[in-house]
């Protein structure tokens, strides 16, 4: 798995983006960021391209 993850969770937040205590709890929680740049995407689309990122950090 990616970086030598067992598993690996996506959070997918509002279109507006998180709010700084929701990216502050996430980050103690353990959590950490990936950017798709500026790009801003729907929940449909959010989800399967978080996806795409982990497989893609997980590749040989």
């Amino acid at each position: 798995m990616a970086h030598g993850f067992e598993s690996v969770t996506i959070l997918v937040g509002p279109e507006g983006g998180f709010s700084a205590p929701e990216i502050e709890a996430a980050r103690t929680a353990g959590y950490s960021a990936a950017h798709l740049g500026g790009t801003i995407l729907r929940a449909e689309t959010a989800a399967p391209a978080g996806c795409a990122v982990a497989l893609f950090g997980a590749s040989p």
